[in-house]
């Protein structure tokens, strides 16, 4: 196979891709303006359904444009050669791999930033606005962005030169190496995310002494489960949006609800949102999920070793001196449609997990307050009651409302 050859089939995996994201989009915008399932007819009324449609196409619009220029701007990019020029760039400052690579990457990185802000910037300060979502700052969004590029100059960075050593020096078993050294950092991450990263960017604190720590309480007593860290978390000064996740395992597990949850819900509803977070964390779907997570790691970073030392990678995007680092870009290119296919199946598994947290949450807790809580959710944030069975098959990790409720009823 030629590098020209190679060329056009990731060309091709990119068109491909587009196509059939914009088909699915199309098929979902087509229900947009169909009647409200009866099980779901308490959800809106006639003011609030005309508003949730409008917000539903004008996100379709927009998701449109964005896109549109994304894959123009992608394709413009590989027909001009555009990863040779920064990587020239990146060769004019030092010889060594790893600061090559860190340079590379770091101009692809802030460039790619640069592009998306605008679009980030309206969706936010416009679109969000407009529906009433958005309380963030300009000042915020401004820190957001700061804070993001470092962490990912910082945490990226590190990864990425740990990785480009280990390969320079093991070459062919360097997939075993790396997969060790990234399964520890999802481990970490995933066990001390609270304590390490959310606070870069949110406030958090203990749920005060009352009626809703005090039923919270006595609910994951009633159920055997250990749960003296419960936070609250600032949501508030970026969207009105509503969340409630746990995160770490062990002594490290906790739960976090968003300040514009407790807002929304009453404490029934509350205590019912947190059975059903509770479901996950009984029925094994945390672990499972990084068990899982760090398995497609491994399989990923094997496939990769295969085929990284083969300079057609590299010559596949115009660079005429292999590297690891434009390998890496051509690999993860030509790898997506895995990708894709691994997504699919984990939205599938994760749509059942769902289904089974809303189960356990109705077998010891309510079936009602998790209904009416879901109804509510749904609601504030004008989510989509009839979308297309494609979609929800595509995109969807979790059941639709009108799934869930019909469920729930059982």
């Amino acid at each position: 196979m030629s590098a020209t050859t190679l060329f056009y089939i990731i060309v091709s995996i990119i068109v491909l891709n587009f196509i059939i994201d914009k088909i699915l989009d199309a098929l979902n915008a087509k229900h947009y303006d169909d009647p409200i399932p009866i099980e779901l007819d308490d959800v809106y009324d006639k003011e609030d359904y005309i508003k949730s449609q409008a917000y539903k196409k004008t996100n379709y619009s927009f998701g449109i444009l964005s896109s549109l220029f994304s894959i123009l701007l992608t394709l413009g990019f590989l027909f001009l050669d555009g990863f040779e020029y920064f990587d020239n760039i990146a060769r004019s400052y030092s010889e060594q791999p790893i600061i090559i690579a860190l340079i590379f990457f770091g101009i692809i990185m802030l460039g790619s930033d640069i592009v998306s802000t605008p679009f980030s910037y309206y969706k936010t300060f416009v679109i969000e606005d407009r529906f009433g979502f958005n309380k963030t700052t300009k000042r915020t969004f401004i820190l957001d962005k700061i804070k993001g590029l470092l962490m990912m100059a910082i945490i990226g960075g590190g990864l990425l030169t740990i990785i480009i050593w280990i390969y320079e020096q093991t070459q062919e078993q360097f997939w075993l190496y790396a997969w060790g050294v990234i399964a520890l950092f999802t481990i970490i991450v995933n066990m001390f995310y609270a304590k390490l990263i959310v606070p870069l960017f949110n406030k958090q604190t203990p749920l005060e002494d009352g009626s809703l720590r005090d039923k919270i309480s006595e609910y994951a007593k009633s159920v055997g489960f250990n749960l003296n860290k419960i936070f609250v978390i600032d949501g508030s000064k970026r969207s009105t949006k509503a969340n409630a996740y746990f995160s770490g395992f062990g002594s490290e597990k906790r739960v976090t609800l968003f300040d514009t949850l407790i807002q929304d819900l009453d404490e029934e509803e509350i205590v019912a949102v947190l059975a059903h977070e509770v479901g996950h964390y009984k029925k094994n779907h945390i672990i499972f999920n990084l068990i899982t997570s760090i398995a497609l790691t491994g399989l990923t970073l094997y496939i990769l070793s295969i085929f990284i030392s083969n300079p057609l990678l590299s010559n596949a995007l115009g660079v005429d001196i292999p590297s690891f680092h434009v390998g890496l870009i051509a690999f993860g290119l030509l790898y997506s449609p895995i990708s894709e296919i691994t997504g699919l199946v984990m939205n599938y598994v994760s749509r059942a997990f769902e289904y089974q947290a809303d189960n356990y949450a109705k077998q010891t807790y309510k079936a009602e307050p998790m209904i009416s809580s879901l109804k509510k959710l749904s609601k504030n944030s004008l989510s989509n009651l009839t979308p297309h069975p494609a979609y929800v098959f595509a995109h969807y990790s979790h059941p639709t409302l009108k799934q869930r409720v019909e469920n729930l009823k059982k």
